[in-house]
């Protein structure tokens, strides 16, 4: 009976070991094969496409930026196209992708051109205005041109299932976005300066990107969307037409003797248990910070 007892032990602990040991596997293939920064989709392309897909945070922009600077460094790349389909999103990520495309074109002798698909509006448009040439579709809908800063309040829902909150500050503004109750005067009053300041930045980089001075932008700067065909006629892109349009003038632009070729990078597909969490994790941490995100400034057309 015993010996018995002995050999069922013994099976679960290998079976155990087994399991954990494969575990273990699968997280060290999804740790290997999770970085898809590298992949590339093509050989021997001459213009590196750049994709700003959806809305512009440090996730989606910070990929943005180590693209552009794999480009700049790529001695293959003769051009660079980014390829904007965004509403836009945060100030600050949106002003470093300016900034990177900035760099590019000063330390490098590679032009750069913005594609705009469906949308290139607010922090979309921002991002536009560092290219050596823009081109939109007639239909792209651009623009936006402003600052929006928002949050959500919950006094009288809290009032009513009687919760409330106590905090302590040391300052009369500290708490400034607190969705316990309304925003006071001095509030809105700091709120507009900050948000009138980053207007002002806004107007700065489109009247130096489009060659205006800021007074021919103001009036077309109150957040107003513009179809891409009115966007060309107010002289806010260069050129009208779609995504090989601007491979062609990428490519005219770098003097290229052969045909232009586009490479990109891509993301791989991932088959392990690791990468499945983790992407879950992803889409659910996404989707609560959309839904409860903190009062952040953005260049965002709001839909």
């Amino acid at each position: 009976m015993a010996k018995r007892r002995d050999i069922v032990i013994g099976v679960i602990i290998v079976v155990s070991f087994l399991v954990a040991f494969g575990f273990m596997g699968l997280m060290f293939i999804g740790v290997m094969s999770g970085d898809s920064d590298f992949n590339i989709s093509g050989l021997g392309g001459n213009i590196g496409v750049v994709e700003v897909f959806g809305t512009i945070n440090e996730s989606t922009g910070r990929r943005a930026i180590k693209e552009l600077e794999e480009w700049a460094d790529d001695n293959s790349i003769q051009a660079i196209v980014v390829h904007v389909n965004s509403p836009g999103g945060g100030v600050a990520i949106s002003q470093e992708i300016y900034d990177t495309m900035n760099r590019i074109r000063e330390e490098t002798d590679k032009p750069i051109v913005v594609s705009m698909a469906s949308v290139a509006a607010s922090g979309g448009y921002y991002i536009a205005c560092a290219a050596d040439r823009v081109v939109a579709n007639p239909g792209t809908i651009t623009g936006s041109i402003g600052v929006i800063f928002q949050f959500n309040t919950f006094e009288k829902l809290m009032d009513k299932v009687g919760i409330g909150t106590e905090t302590i500050k040391s300052g009369l503004l500290k708490d400034v976005g607190n969705s316990s109750r309304s925003m006071t005067k001095k509030e809105e009053l700091m709120l507009k300066s900050v948000v009138m300041d980053s207007y002002e930045q806004f107007i700065a980089v489109v009247a130096e990107g489009r060659g205006k001075d800021p007074e021919e932008i103001y009036p077309l700067a109150d957040g107003s969307i513009y179809t891409g065909q009115q966007a060309y006629n107010l002289g806010l892109v260069d050129t009208l037409g779609g995504f090989k349009e601007a491979v062609e003038i990428a490519a005219d632009l770098a003097d290229l003797e052969n045909k232009p070729e586009v490479v990109r990078f891509y993301e791989r597909k991932q088959v392990s248990l690791f990468d499945l969490f983790g992407k879950f994790g992803a889409m659910v941490d996404n989707n609560l910070e959309h839904r409860f995100s903190e009062p952040q400034l953005m260049y965002m057309f709001q839909e």
